[in-house]
């Protein structure tokens, strides 16, 4: 990654300092909240978190070569390093890191995706759209970050406001002319997008997910629609624009007294850019478009209702960017599936076998809706709920997969610090007496079980790690990648070898 050594006096320009104790004329090297992660020369930002105090570990953050920090209190016992006082540390992070690396979303067209679902296949779709029309975009996002020819599997799907406009000066120095962003709600809450300048803000949608954080829908809501309220307020020179999806009970709430212009799109509403699916088949969806008074009939190669929002998001950045949606039908005709979205499973078992993201009571029970168009046998069904998150959707899912399985089988996702079992017991809750489902804790058995189940023509969907690598629990993390497994449990099944 390229590095900006600069003069600390230029860092704190237009920044609401209290006051500065020490030199303004040492030369800063990068900027951190991580005391574990300084670097020498690096200005370390000492806030307030949710379960951490910054001001704790400035010792440990001058140890590893700190040479400023920002803090709210001034602290004599800290007289060999300068120390920039700021009331609220957090609501001025952002302006620091936009400052040193000279607000690098202003040199590329940056897009941001908030929503639920589908931020991380929208992304991917946008992504490839710009670089058709020979923009190189690089990306931040759930799977990976994208930053030119560098590649980074991602920590987080947003990472903290440091990273981000790091990130971003990196694309421009690897050349990138765009950036595309999925922006979650925590992301928002905690201000980790601050100052970076959005042309288009994309709008997915909105169902529950994060209620362990967020508390209820409105505050969850009230921090999505922090994204757009961003376009309003961020001094640019930029044409901007909102892509939302009018389908969405949330739209107005979210939307309602943004000044940045709004184009729609949806299935159900009469969005600007309208889709109307007349068939739904194993590698794809014939849809009819309708835009400005005229229709399309086209084909996009993602299976199912939920994808055709990802695709009509995606033209609409192509619209927004006046490119002829003929030209966009043609470049939609080939979007590339993102690695674990309804991923199918190549098997020699004649198994319609795929590998899905879906961790809410929305997404499963989309997928399933998606996948029983195609249904010719059973749909079996293997899923979990990852532990330290919202407890309340776990009956939810069940119901949600008990709507169109004719087999559940309930196992773990990502423990974490909770009980694999509790966990289990709470998704167990949703279902009814008549509802077809057992309970296998291990996930490898849980697949290997749904597989062994299965009879030729049956649809499996084994959801809620989707590209996910890792399977992690309380006091230690394996190797596990539902893709794989269901590889190779089908590969010894086919050869007689399980």
């Amino acid at each position: 990654m390229c590095k900006f050594p600069m003069k600390l006096k230029k860092v704190l320009k237009d920044i609401p300092v209290v006051q500065v104790k020490g030199s303004k004329e040492i030369e800063i090297s990068g900027i951190c909240a991580n005391s574990q992660l300084i670097a020498p020369g690096n200005l370390f930002i000492a806030k307030k978190g949710l379960k951490f105090d910054g001001t704790s570990y400035i010792p440990e953050a001058i140890n590893h070569g700190a040479t400023a920090i920002v803090t709210d209190i001034y602290d004599p016992s800290f007289k060999e390093i300068t120390q920039i006082i700021c009331k609220n540390v957090a609501e001025v992070e952002g302006r620091f890191s936009a400052n040193f690396y000279q607000m690098p979303s202003q040199e590329l067209f940056t897009v941001g995706i908030t929503g639920t679902n589908g931020k991380t296949t929208t992304s991917f779709l946008v992504k490839y759209l710009l670089e058709q029309l020979n923009l190189p975009c690089g990306l931040i996002g759930t799977i990976e970050y994208i930053l030119g020819r560098y590649r980074y599997k991602a920590s987080h799907t947003t990472p903290d406001v440091h990273s981000n406009h790091h990130m971003l000066r990196e694309m421009v120095h690897q050349g990138c002319q765009a950036a595309v962003m999925e922006v979650t709600s925590h992301a928002l809450d905690q201000k980790r997008v601050e100052h970076i300048d959005y042309d288009i803000a994309i709008y997915t949608n909105l169902t529950q997910d994060h209620l362990d954080y967020h508390q209820n829908m409105e505050c969850y809501a009230a921090a999505k629609r922090k994204l757009f309220l961003q376009l309003d307020q961020v001094p640019s020179k930029k044409s901007k624009q909102i892509i939302a999806n009018l389908d969405c009970p949330w739209f107005e709430t979210i939307l309602k007294g943004i000044k940045t212009p709004i184009f729609t799109f949806g299935i159900d509403s009469p969005a600007d850019l309208r889709a109307c699916p007349t068939s739904f088949g194993p590698t794809g969806t014939h849809i009819d478009l309708h835009y400005q008074g005229r229709s399309y009939s086209t084909f996009f190669p993602l299976i199912g209702r939920f994808n055709i929002y990802n695709c009509l998001a995606a033209i609409a950045v192509g619209l927004t960017r006046k490119i002829t949606l003929e030209k966009l039908i043609s470049l939609a005709q080939q979007f590339p599936p993102p690695p674990g979205r309804l991923e199918p499973i190549q098997n020699d078992l004649d198994l319609n076998l795929f590998v899905d993201f879906a961790h809410t009571e929305d997404a499963l029970y989309k997928a399933l809706e998606c996948l029983s168009e195609l249904k010719k046998g059973k749909i079996i069904t293997v899923f979990g709920c990852g532990g330290d998150r919202d407890k309340t959707k776990r009956p939810k899912m069940a119901q949600a997969s008990a709507s169109f399985s004719d087999l559940t089988i309930v196992t773990s996702d990502n423990p974490r610090s909770e009980d694999p079992l509790k966990i289990i017991q709470e998704i167990a809750e949703g279902f009814s007496l008549q509802d077809n489902y057992i309970v296998q804790p291990d996930r490898f058995s849980a697949i290997a079980f749904a597989i062994e189940k299965a009879n030729p023509g049956d649809i499996i969907l084994v959801a809620g790690k989707g590209h996910e690598t890792t399977q992690i629990f309380a006091h230690h993390t394996i190797e596990f990648d539902d893709r794989k497994i269901a590889q190779e449990i089908c590969a010894k099944m086919s050869l007689n070898t399980y």
